[in-house]
């Protein structure tokens, strides 16, 4: 009996380890695990790697979506825009729509001086697109890096700027669906809908710059 708890103790401990490894979606030299949404391998003619960034090429456009899928996750990356620089991170994508924001929550990037929609807290630098505000506003000036982490467990979403938690919510709440109801949103049936999912970075809006992407499931 003694070796049995032994034996299972160390397969529960291998276990917890494996669960909260990094995987590492880009490291300044090598894409791993991204591909073109809806497409079946990396987009290599709309984004490049330059100088230990992941970058859009200006003129073309086509979001990044990860291989794997995710329910309870932390992400982590950093990004920069140029004047006027607009993109988005998304999550619990799905492939289902023609555009990944027909389901996919998003947390805005944006250039908050130049861009219109910094005109609006609501569509703001970190705030979750179109419902949620950041509740203080610590972007960096633009051609400076923001580093993000998005944190899910158990349907709570926390969305962090430059190491402050700037928004948390409960995904999938009657608090969130009233937020819906007032946003574009209201009109995608497909949007918030999934319960575990992709996650997405826009390539379409402009000049972007991203590295350190890294993803761990929780």
């Amino acid at each position: 009996m003694k070796n049995l708890i032994i034996i299972f103790s160390s397969l529960t401990i291998f276990s917890c380890v494996n669960t909260n490894k990094w995987e590492v979606l880009f490291d300044g030299e090598r894409v791993n695990g991204l591909r073109g949404y809806r497409q079946s391998g990396f987009p290599s003619n709309d984004w490049a790697v330059v100088d230990g960034t992941l970058k859009t090429i200006p003129g073309h456009g086509v979001d990044l979506i990860s291989e794997n899928i995710y329910k309870d996750f932390e992400l982590e990356l950093e990004w920069k825009v140029t004047t006027g620089g607009n993109s988005g991170i998304f999550y619990y994508a799905t492939e289902e729509g023609d555009y990944i924001w027909q389901s996919a929550p998003e947390m805005q990037v944006l250039d908050n001086d130049v861009h219109t929609d910094g005109k609006n807290t609501l569509t703001s630098a970190g705030a979750l697109y179109a419902m949620i505000a950041p509740k203080e506003v610590v972007v960096n000036p633009v051609g400076e890096f923001n580093k993000v982490r998005i944190i899910s467990k158990n349907k709570k979403i926390e969305h962090w700027l430059n190491g402050t938690k700037i928004l948390e919510y409960i995904y999938g709440s009657e608090a969130m669906w009233e937020l819906v109801a007032k946003s574009k949103f209201s009109t995608m049936p497909l949007f918030g809908k999934a319960s575990e999912g992709h996650i997405g970075i826009q390539g379409d809006h402009g000049e972007i710059w991203y590295r350190n992407i890294r993803i761990r499931k929780l």
